[in-house]
């Protein structure tokens, strides 16, 4: 596949997918990264810091109302994968907004 035809990003991907099909075949070794999830997060003391009432923060990350709600209030506790979405929320809020938007 000619590559100098492709966009950086497709060119990027056709690279990712070579590696991928290589480990796969048992040719290469992939990096292998663990993420490690908070065992605590202050839901109330991040939307505070940004700002944003419980309505808002629920409709700008696509939250649940009373799920946050519930996490504040300490009637459920996030998750893993909530866990860590809210620690990127708290240290990059603005990545996970343009994250789902289509490129322009």
């Amino acid at each position: 596949m000619a590559t100098e035809t492709l966009s950086p990003l497709g060119a990027d991907l056709v690279e990712a997918m070579l590696e991928v099909a290589a480990h796969v075949r048992g040719e290469i070794e992939l990096p292998m990264r663990v993420t490690q999830a908070p065992e605590t997060v202050d839901v109330n003391g991040i939307r505070q810091r940004l700002n944003l009432s419980q309505r808002q923060f629920a409709d700008r990350f696509g939250l649940s109302l009373s799920t946050v709600r519930d996490w504040e209030q300490g009637r459920r506790n996030p998750d893993r994968s909530a866990r860590i979405l809210l620690r990127v929320i708290e240290r990059e809020g603005e990545a996970v907004i343009r994250a789902p938007r289509s490129p322009q």
